[in-house]
């Protein structure tokens, strides 16, 4: 792996390089996804037959061969393995049980002159989620969307996926079956993303657009935001170690390496304050990276996006992670709980050397659809209330705008609005 001193002429330069991992190819193929959406939006489902054929090389006749039946998920569900169904639950209630104490509570305040305001919160009628296939099938993010959505009580929730060679992975339609999701299609990219944002004759048109993806599933999201909502936009997987002399190399080695086994484009960044850690840790990568079965795309991102930071010490560790913000941060300190109030932005963070990131990715319970690429500096993780929203209650008595009235018609006066005034004195006049 690159090993950089902060201490070097060229750190800063290196840094940067760092810092603009996010930047992508969305420019370049953000001219595709746009006719892609076009041919949704003026075709539906003709254009959906026209980029399955082309993308994921099987052909249908009829639309409806695109949803996959209950009976094949409930098939799919009994037919795994006993110990992989309860691993399957076992993630399911603990994801669900730390969702659910992220529900908000609608609220009432009653003030004394009569006033009521509050706080009314709905879930969205329906909810579309994205789950890549591909290159990998990823059912822990069936899990990590469905049952936020499920928790906000969402009324209907429809699933992507893109089906290589009409196949889907059974475990998958598995944990379909366990969020009870009844529609699913075999769709994916970013003629997905649009048919879920405006709708085919056999997709329907959902309200906020959920899940992973590729550059093109990330530029389509970007694209069709406003006409639903999204939860982020999300790019390569990455992760970010601190560690100190008392972390063990191999552990932080295997590490980095679960994140750039994902795809080339991953990062994985060690900053550590012990020279010796960087040196055996770039020597546990390589012995690891050569037993990897994925190891072709590990070893491709390792070389371009990976690096090992020396710092001077763990104040500038923090600093420089928190300039990073990334998707995924594990501390391997001796004290780890001693640096949280320090660090601002992450997506998930990873306490002690018995926390590895994989945990997080299936077992623990937080979501782990994360901000990457930096933006976890004001995006946060998937959560319930990307599956709800918000109005505002508002009651004024008559005690209430005889108080408030005279000060709200003033300020409508000042930018001019006549009618806002007169709306107000109107009801002061008659009361």
């Amino acid at each position: 792996m690159k090993i950089i001193n902060t201490k070097d002429k060229n750190f800063k330069e290196e840094f940067e390089n760092i810092l603009a991992r996010a930047k992508s190819d969305i420019k370049d193929v953000s001219k595709i996804v746009t006719n892609i959406i076009d041919e949704i939006i003026e075709n539906g489902d003709e254009a959906l037959k026209k980029h399955i054929e082309k993308f994921d090389k099987w052909e249908f006749k009829d639309a409806n061969e695109l949803l996959i039946s209950t009976n094949d998920m409930e098939k799919a569900y009994k037919n795994i393995d006993d110990e992989l169904r309860k691993s399957l639950h076992t993630a399911y209630d603990r994801i669900k049980a730390y969702h659910e104490k992220q529900l908000p509570k609608s609220w009432i305040d009653f003030e004394d002159n009569g006033t009521i305001l509050g706080q009314k919160v709905t879930p969205v009628d329906r909810a579309g989620l994205y789950i890549p296939g591909g290159k990998a099938a990823y059912p822990s993010s069936l899990l990590m969307n469905a049952i936020p959505a499920l928790v906000a009580n969402v009324k209907e929730i429809v699933v992507c996926t893109p089906a290589p060679n009409n196949e889907v992975n059974e475990l998958l339609l598995a944990a379909c079956h366990l969020c009870g999701v009844s529609k699913v299609y075999k769709v994916g990219g970013a003629s997905a993303v649009a048919a879920m944002a405006y709708g085919t004759k056999t997709i329907p048109k959902v309200d906020v657009i959920t899940g992973p993806g590729n550059i093109f599933v990330a530029t389509a999201k970007k694209l069709v935001f406003g006409e639903v909502n999204i939860d982020m936009i999300a790019g390569p997987s990455e992760i970010g170690i601190l560690a100190d002399k008392n972390a063990k190399a191999n552990y932080i080695a295997i590490d980095l390496l679960s994140q750039a086994e994902h795809d080339e484009m991953a990062s994985s960044i060690l900053i550590t304050t012990c020279e010796d850690l960087a040196r055996k840790t770039d020597i546990e990568v390589e012995t690891y990276l050569s037993k990897l079965e994925r190891e072709t795309i590990a070893r491709k991102s390792i070389d371009e996006r990976g690096a090992i930071i020396i710092a001077r010490d763990m104040d500038e560790a923090i600093e420089l992670m928190n300039d990073i913000a990334p998707e995924h941060l594990e501390v391997m300190t001796e004290n780890p709980f001693e640096l949280l109030p320090y660090i601002k932005h992450a997506g998930a963070i990873f306490l002690g050397e018995n926390t590895p990131e994989p945990i997080g990715d299936y077992i623990a319970g937080p979501n782990h659809t994360l901000p990457t690429g930096g933006t976890a500096k004001f995006y946060s993780p998937l959560n319930v209330e990307n599956f709800l929203k918000k109005s505002s209650i508002i009651s004024f008595s008559k005690k209430a705008i005889q108080s408030l009235g005279e000060p709200c018609a003033l300020l409508a006066d000042t930018e001019g609005l006549t009618a806002h005034a007169k709306s107000v004195r109107v009801r002061l006049e008659n009361n």
